[in-house]
């Protein structure tokens, strides 16, 4: 079996976020950058299954020089070897487009991406990468089974969950229930020293028009000062709720 995890470069949650270029570009500097959460959970089932169906596990990601070091921690993690696609992401429909061009060159069993990145939250690039490749397709992904050519996979709905059985090739977006935080792997420095000496491929983007552009950027209005009501001023707080929250 072969697989390939699609990886996100994306920075933390607990870093300070800013734009620069007249609110048209993302600062970077001071950015701390992990792999996407999403895509952990499912590099981790991924490195489980190199074990357990004796797979060969890709990761691929869409990014300038300095996700590298995601890809290295990947390969750390357990990945077997890393694709870079050398440009600058533009969109999902351009990411999706780098990712099937990968999927032309070598034929996957399953492909595994992240349900949306932390950062854009488009959650657009892996069900892109399955209708353009034809591939079966399963989102928000919190199980997966595969048994020969058989996959029976259980995808969050509203209210539960769905079971899904289908043949391979397929195309999944992960999520955390795929497995647990618990679960996932912290490279040790046994997969340190191997993941230098892994495979890292960088290779030229093909020619893509973006679909979608941003043109500015520009962070959530602060949050007002909180207005304390007593609880004996009932008709004030309706007052407050219907003329100036405006939620009544």
């Amino acid at each position: 079996m072969k697989i390939l995890v699609c990886i996100s470069h994306v920075p933390d949650t607990t870093s300070k976020i800013n734009f620069t270029d007249n609110n048209k570009s993302f600062d970077t500097n001071g950015i701390q950058y992990i792999i996407n959460p999403n895509d952990e959970f499912g590099l981790t089932k991924a490195v489980w299954m190199k074990e357990s169906h004796k797979a060969e596990v890709v990761v691929a990601s869409v990014g300038e020089a300095p996700c590298e070091s995601t890809l290295r921690k990947c390969l750390a993690i357990g990945a077997d070897r890393a694709i870079r696609v050398n440009m600058n992401p533009l969109d999902g429909f351009s990411v999706a487009k780098q990712i099937v061009h990968i999927c032309e060159k070598e034929k996957f069993d399953l492909i595994i991406a992240g349900r949306e990145s932390i950062d854009y939250n488009g959650g657009m690039v892996p069900g892109i990468i399955a209708e353009l490749i034809n591939y079966n397709y399963v989102a928000n992904c919190i199980s997966l089974e595969i048994d020969q050519n058989k996959a029976t996979a259980a995808r969050e709905i509203d209210g539960g969950k769905e079971i899904i059985s289908s043949d391979l090739p397929l195309v999944i977006g992960s999520q955390k229930g795929l497995v647990e935080e618990k679960d996932l792997i912290i490279p040790n420095m046994r997969g340190i020293m191997q993941a230098r000496q892994k495979s890292l491929e960088v290779i030229e983007p093909i020619e893509v028009n973006p679909k979608t552009l941003s043109n500015k950027y520009e962070k959530p209005s602060p949050k007002g000062e909180v207005k304390m009501i007593g609880s004996e001023e009932i008709d004030k707080l309706i007052d407050l709720l219907h003329n100036e929250a405006k939620v009544i």
